[in-house]
């Protein structure tokens, strides 16, 4: 009788942590020097699937009896809280940026270490003339290319969140996305990849009435065992053929991936924040480029 009471209680304990933590999480934080300039945040969405919306640094821990992913913690310097960094949560509020970037919104315990953070804080080191970044994260793990057509759950809360966070007068910039891991996993996703992400950016900037909206493509990393992805080099020369104009694309290859195979280690989601910082300050100096790698400007020994 004890044993099963102490075990309720446990699992209620747990439980309030867990509500908690989402409050506290959820709850904006009011950022004063960005109250009253909303109408210059520079807005970045953050689109894709798992890497994107942040697996960096998840490990397994065993809460209330049941084994799930939580983030260790660790926030790198690159990733820390900035004043002029702000992110547009689940509730559809702008609060100060901090890691997990996109939980409540694809995740709750799951959510991890993600690229925004290194991004905005590149941009800011790089480039003086930015003010205020907003950074609005739409991932949402596990989900193909072709969960990502107009009409689809994920893309129309990508385009409702989009114009929710422009609607006090700030400016979209950017779109970041890195995706494709579930592409490579079968034939018909990674060649009917091209199509769809042409369709993909097509019908994001015809909705959001941003017809040169900038689109920075992460060509993805080879994977490791024990991850199998057969077509990997089908899904990459899909995304190094994809030719439209204001798509800048980057060779992510070389980052490193954790114990599955598939999610980038922390230093790795480091680099490829720095990496998407780059290739957007490229876009001053011309409109169109071929595939480049950033991969030589990160050595793998920078965060040791």
């Amino acid at each position: 009788m004890w044993k099963h009471k102490s075990e309720e209680i446990i699992l209620i304990l747990t439980f309030l942590l867990l509500i908690s933590n989402l409050c506290w999480l959820m709850s904006p934080k009011r950022v004063k020097e960005c109250n009253n300039d909303k109408k210059n945040i520079q807005i970045f969405l953050l689109a894709g699937q798992s890497n994107m919306a942040g697996r960096g640094g998840a490990i397994k821990k065993s809460i209330g009896g049941n084994t799930t992913e939580v983030w260790d913690g660790f926030l790198p310097k690159e990733c820390k809280p900035n004043k002029k960094i702000l992110r547009f949560n689940a509730a559809q509020k702008w609060e100060e940026a901090h890691e997990p970037m996109n939980y409540g919104i694809d995740c709750l315990v799951s959510c991890a270490l993600g690229p925004g953070m290194a991004f905005a804080n590149e941009i800011l080191k790089k480039d003086s003339e930015f003010d205020v970044i907003g950074l609005v994260p739409c991932a949402r793990g596990g989900t193909g290319i072709y969960r990502w057509r107009r009409g689809s759950y994920a893309y129309d809360d990508l385009i409702r969140r989009a114009k929710s966070a422009e609607k006090d007068g700030g400016t979209i910039r950017a779109l970041l996305w890195y995706h494709g891991e579930g592409d490579m996993r079968t034939k018909n996703g990674s060649s009917s990849y091209k199509s769809n992400f042409e369709k993909f950016v097509h019908d994001l900037r015809s909705d959001l009435q941003s017809p040169n909206l900038p689109i920075l493509l992460a060509v993805l990393p080879y994977p490791k065992k024990p991850f199998e992805g057969p077509y990997i080099e089908e899904l990459r020369a899909a995304q190094m053929g994809i030719n439209i104009s204001n798509v800048i694309k980057f060779d992510a290859k070389g980052l490193e991936m954790g114990r599955d195979g598939i999610h980038l280690t922390t230093p790795a989601q480091v680099q490829l924040g720095r990496m998407f910082a780059h290739a957007f300050l490229s876009l001053k100096n011309f409109r169109s480029r071929t595939t480049f790698s950033f991969y030589k400007f990160f050595p793998s020994n920078i965060f040791s």
